[in-house]
């Protein structure tokens, strides 16, 4: 191939990239595999006749759609080796970000933490035909090209994929604005350590998720209750730590990243509904967390 014909077939990946990385991440909730996923999506590319490709970007789509489940079949295989819960990799979101302007309510909330981490309850063809037709409003025809399944068979899997985390979405409608308001108040009351008004925060239900991957310090189970999640985060802030908090966007909705004095991060999202905190979402592991500046 010539130096002229790579670069072409680079500026036609390079042209839907932002989509095709925002396809990739969402499938893997992971920006890392998602850009290995372009990767070999790119050498898939450069050795096609592209001359018989009248629409790229649909060709492209299909490429890294089924690169994207090979690998997510690999990974949940796998699973069961990591250590503690598996949370997505929080991506910094904004205009000048990997995944793009998030200009839709309905674009920033098909990466947030929250229903990222519900997509980990599906099937990988369930979790692809959601992601296709909720994320990218693409009709079931033209997925079922993607997945060589009918378009009635994929119906089908989007009508189980939303089925099965209906009522784990009913746990997260709180806005960003709200979002913002709770975890501000949340981490003066860790601050404090008030209980009490920790406690008040927080549903009675609610469930905080911690992602250390076996290489920081993070509960290896959920913590589960308002009682025992004020608890928690009272006794990180506790001893005086002086720990920093800095606000940051995160997957399209508010977040904090949090340094301990060793150097050591995590980041902090919520979900929250009927004004309080339902869900917590609390990554440390490294590997998830070095594209954070700060």
């Amino acid at each position: 191939m010539t130096g002229t014909a790579a670069a072409q077939a680079a500026g036609a990946l390079q042209a839907h990239r932002p989509m095709l990385l925002g396809l990739a991440y969402r499938l893997l909730g992971s920006l890392h595999d998602a850009e290995d996923v372009l990767q070999e999506a790119y050498l898939r590319w450069l050795g096609v006749d592209r001359e018989s490709v009248t629409e790229p970007r649909r060709y492209l789509s299909r490429v890294v759609t089924r690169l994207a489940l090979d690998r997510l079949r690999a990974r949940q295989a796998a699973r069961e080796t990591y250590v503690g819960p598996w949370l997505p990799e929080p991506v910094p979101t904004g205009p000048a970000e990997p995944l793009g302007p998030l200009d839709r309510a309905e674009l920033r909330d098909s990466v947030s933490i929250a229903l990222l981490h519900l997509l980990e309850r599906l099937t990988p063809p369930e979790r692809a035909v959601y992601v296709l037709h909720t994320a990218f409003d693409l009709p079931y025809a033209e997925i079922g090209d993607i997945l060589d399944r009918s378009a009635a068979d994929c119906r089908q899997l989007h009508h189980r994929a939303a089925a099965r985390i209906a009522d784990g979405r009913r746990r997260f409608t709180a806005g960003p604005a709200e979002q913002r308001r709770l975890l501000d108040a949340f981490l003066a009351a860790a601050r404090d350590g008030d209980l009490a008004r920790l406690t008040e925060l927080v549903a009675s239900d609610a469930v905080s998720w911690n992602d250390g991957g076996g290489a920081v310090r993070a509960a290896r189970n959920p913590v589960r209750g308002a009682d025992r999640i004020a608890r928690f985060f009272a006794g990180l802030y506790g001893r005086g730590r002086p720990i920093e908090a800095a606000p940051a966007e995160l997957n399209g909705g508010p977040a904090l990243v949090l340094r301990w004095p060793d150097g050591t991060r995590y980041t902090l999202a919520i979900a929250a509904a009927d004004g309080r905190i339902t869900d917590l979402y609390l990554v440390g592991n490294p590997a998830k967390l070095s594209r954070l500046t700060g």
